[in-house]
């Protein structure tokens, strides 16, 4: 039986909802495809559930395609698989916590691994039951402090996970490029843009990470790509080192007074007016080194401070940072922070005086060496630069290379040095990528200058390796009768996120202009008129149609006006629609496509050919 707008449970609204930052959030709000509940919280209505089901279908149909086979775990699950894995307490205020009327632990999943791990290693036993593939579709939770744009993120979403276990380093490649693949198809089926960008691996490394981004202006990632074929987002993106200068021959650093010089622009100015170039060249931001305090909170609630030293014409992209100083959640220092650490001179912060080094964490010899060994140490210490037991680590950028020569901060009030080279004057305790990424740098693969862009992650797939059988226990026999570590791979794609992407992609501002396979019906049929001969005719179409296996929604309500009739159905998004007006009367009907704007005249006797010839 065709569906009834009439009897559907939809409201279609007029106005936008207030709350709406994006195209998609508005729409489907409007078309009564969700309703809100609460911040990043969602209903679904019959429309939404319709296309998200769709979308599943698609996803099932090419995992089950690689060999994939379907499991499905609850939401709600105990503290202990997390703990096993260290991740109850990395995920910090992520995730929601709950406790049961026994005090017991528990957490709405943000991510499933560990009791997929634990489900295979309570099952397998051999090598010769791997490689295996599974998979769930199921809600993820996750305490956003901002949830933002609709269903592109929330705190309750819905995500297909799927799991790869092999025995050895050679099986996961394969199973990962299945995946890869699969996911390919995937986003093609779905008329969806992607670029696979190389990502970072975060805390559980791994051979291989790649994301599958949408590019769009309103996407939360920036990536990188070379007309070379390089492609990474920013986490992931690899600074080339400067090679190594000698400084053999450079004149010794001098302090000068440059005050009211606390930003970069001030110091530049200063520095071409007082001490200018001999050569002639003009300072420039790049010639300065910045040292930015960044505060790193960890999941335990503890707070740590780090300098991080950039060319002054860079400044610290914090998701960088993020990724860089994981599971650590990273913000600028604070006014507390500077008054519990006074040598650090805000606006004036470098990493010598002439003293010796002002910043590092400081190096210290093993008491536990031998007369000989702590001989040669001290030895080795007194050679090398001076470094600071501040107690505060102390990171370059990549650039910061052994022999280039800096202006930075003096450590005191309204003074700077100039001429400092690294590796003789000043060590870091190790460098760090958090700068941000400007277009036209080169790729590190050789492959060009790169451009940036904006996207929106669509899936995740992911070289897990041993991280979680290893924190679980997760062996097998090999084929000798040893028990070896299983390795994993992850999969991830995000189905509500997807729907939210589809929706943003195709529109216009009339409405919703869905792909015919994720549309919540194949066919929209609007009886154009209140006459009774009209509507009646609508539907027995719609029963024709049905009969011949398409999903139709027919508009048949008696009471309802012509324009706001076609106003829904601009919104509702079905993108084709068949007009049953004034012209039944002659065996006429339209055929509206939506994709193209077009409405064409058809005999109602060659309607359902003309609309198949549209497939």
């Amino acid at each position: 039986m065709p569906t009834r707008l009439s009897q559907l449970f939809v409201r279609t609204l007029r106005e936008d909802p207030s709350d709406a930052e994006v195209t998609s959030h508005r729409l489907l709000v409007r078309a009564g495809y969700i309703r809100r509940q609460g911040p990043g919280i969602f209903a679904w209505l019959p429309l939404g559930l319709k296309v998200k089901r769709r979308i599943e279908s698609i996803i099932r149909e090419e995992m089950e395609g690689i060999g994939a086979q379907e499991v499905h775990f609850p939401a709600l699950l105990p503290r202990e698989a997390y703990e096993l894995s260290g991740r109850w307490e990395k995920y910090g205020d992520g995730i929601f916590r709950l406790k049961d009327r026994k005090g017991a632990d528990y957490l709405l999943a943000p991510t499933h691994e560990e009791v997929f791990t634990l489900l295979v290693k309570d099952l397998y036993s051999s090598y010769k039951e791997l490689p295996l593939a599974i998979y769930q579709i199921q809600d993820k939770y996750r305490d956003e402090a901002r949830p933002r744009a609709g269903l592109l993120r929330g705190r309750e979403f819905t995500m297909k996970d799927a799991y790869s276990f092999d025995y050895t380093d050679a099986g996961l490649d394969l199973s990962y490029q299945k995946q890869r693949d699969a996911y390919e198809r995937i986003f093609t089926r779905l008329s969806l843009d992607y670029v696979i960008v190389k990502a970072d691996s975060g805390l559980m490394g791994g051979a291989r990470s790649e994301e599958f981004l949408h590019p769009t202006p309103i996407g939360e990632d920036t990536f990188v790509r070379s007309a070379g074929g390089y492609a990474a987002n920013v986490e992931a993106f690899q600074t080339l080192v400067p090679e190594a200068i000698s400084f053999d021959g450079l004149p010794t650093p001098e302090v000068f007074d440059t005050p009211d010089t606390p930003t970069i622009q001030t110091l530049v100015d200063v520095a071409n007016r007082d001490h200018p170039r001999a050569a002639g060249r003009p300072w420039t931001p790049a010639d300065t080194l910045k040292n930015v305090v960044l505060a790193l909170v960890n999941p335990d609630g503890s707070r740590e401070l780090v300098v991080v030293g950039l060319p002054g014409d860079r400044d610290v992209d914090l998701k960088r940072a993020e990724a860089a100083f994981a599971p650590a959640d990273v913000e600028a220092a604070n006014e507390d922070d500077f008054a519990r650490h006074p040598g650090l001179v805000k606006g004036y912060i470098g990493p010598w005086t002439p003293g010796g080094a002002a910043l590092g964490a400081g190096q210290e010899i093993d008491p536990l060496l031998t007369k000989k060994e702590r001989a040669a140490a001290e030895a080795a210490a007194a050679d090398a630069p001076p470094v600071s037991t501040t107690g505060i680590r102390f990171l370059t950028d990549p650039r910061i290379s052994e022999g280039s020569v800096w202006i930075t901060g003096a450590n005191e009030n309204g003074r700077h040095v100039f001429g400092l080279v690294a590796g003789r004057d000043f060590v870091s305790d190790g460098t760090i990528e958090v700068a941000e990424v400007q277009a036209g740098e080169p790729a590190p693969d050789g492959s060009g200058p790169v451009e940036l862009a904006r996207g929106m992650e669509l899936g995740h797939v992911f070289q897990l390796g041993r991280f979680f059988s290893e924190a679980l226990g997760l062996k097998v026999l090999d084929e000798n009768g040893k028990l070896v570590t299983v390795t994993m791979g992850s999969y991830g794609i995000g189905v509500t996120r997807i729907l939210a992407v589809i929706a943003e992609a195709n529109n216009d501002d009339r409405g919703l202009i869905w792909p015919r396979n994720v549309a919540p019906f194949d066919l929209h049929i609007v009886a154009a008129t209140k006459e009774i001969e009209v509507l009646d005719a609508a539907v027995s179409l719609a029963n024709e149609f049905e009969k011949r296996g398409y999903d139709v929604l027919v508009d048949e309500r008696p009471k309802v006006s012509p324009g706001v009739k076609f106003g829904d159905a601009e919104l509702i998004g079905v993108p084709l629609i068949v007009i049953v007006g004034k012209g039944f009367a002659d065996g006429m009907v339209e055929l509206w496509d939506r994709r193209t704007g077009v409405k064409t005249p058809v005999a109602l006797a060659d309607v359902v050919e003309a609309v198949a010839a549209l497939d």
